[in-house]
């Protein structure tokens, strides 16, 4: 393998484990691009998605090569999108070889996640803060509090299964609606909309709405309208998911708006 193939198969790499943790797609390209010149490839070139990424190095030589890769959407990690920046910039600066490089990204690629205990509490306290500051009362908060661990058992359970995003969403927001209403209908002196308003939280796709604006800043009109598209379907889903048990509630006469 020649050394511009064995640069762009690495460079590639590491903007293909950026954008599937929810790296910008400018954050994407720079580090592809930072790697490739500091190799001295200059004559190259960088075309990212929000789900691609598309690459060619040295077209007018003997070693040229070219890559493409398709690249799910998956949900956002920071931790790792930090190590793998931390990563880039040691090797922009040949602070590490490239075989050594490669070790390193794997090791950044299984970077995990919070534990479940930890993911659980953090769920429930920010869907009770939100119930909270969406005019709840502090029995309201309490409750999305239990509303947001059942939640993400649920979500855990639902890692588990082959169900789309699309399904995943609607089943999540039925569930929460589920749950506050019956808080509700059992008697308790609570407001089952500030609890769904505090339960959906979680579900609510601010962060791909940001990068999608962020997106048609920077002119990338095409990866911010697969971002905002992503977005709003997320949001139709949870209003769908809200909906459709709402609506069977009131139909069999449980509550009234």
């Amino acid at each position: 393998m020649s050394d511009t193939k064995k640069v762009l198969s690495f460079a590639v790499e590491l903007g293909d484990i950026l954008l599937r943790n929810g790296a910008e797609v400018y954050r994407v390209e720079d580090s592809v691009l930072a790697i490739l010149n500091s190799y001295d490839i200059t004559d190259c070139d960088v075309y990212v998605l929000s789900n691609g990424i598309f690459a060619s190095a040295d077209e007018v030589t003997e070693h040229a090569s070219s890559m493409i890769r398709h690249v799910p959407m998956y949900p956002m990690h920071l931790s790792r999108i930090a190590a793998l920046n931390s990563l880039c910039r040691e090797v922009c600066a040949k602070k590490i070889t490239l075989e050594d490089a490669w070790v390193e990204l794997e090791r950044c690629k299984h970077i995990s996640e919070f534990n479940f205990p930890v993911m659980t509490i953090a769920t429930g306290i920010g869907c009770g803060g939100f119930a909270y500051l969406y005019g709840g009362t502090a029995l309201d908060a309490l409750f999305a509090t239990i509303v947001g661990i059942i939640l993400r058992f649920f979500l855990n359970f639902e890692a588990t299964t082959k169900h789309s995003k699309t399904i995943t969403n609607v089943l999540a927001s039925m569930v929460v609606s589920i749950s506050a209403i019956l808080f509700y209908l059992i008697g308790l002196p609570v407001h089952y909309d500030k609890i769904i308003i505090g339960g959906i939280m979680p579900l609510v796709p601010g962060i791909p709405l940001t990068n999608s604006i962020r997106d048609f800043i920077n002119s990338d009109y095409l990866s911010g309208s697969i971002r905002l598209i992503d977005a709003l379907l997320t949001a139709f889903c949870i209003a769908v998911g809200v909906g459709i048990v709402i609506t069977i509630v009131q139909l069999t006469g449980g509550i009234s708006i």
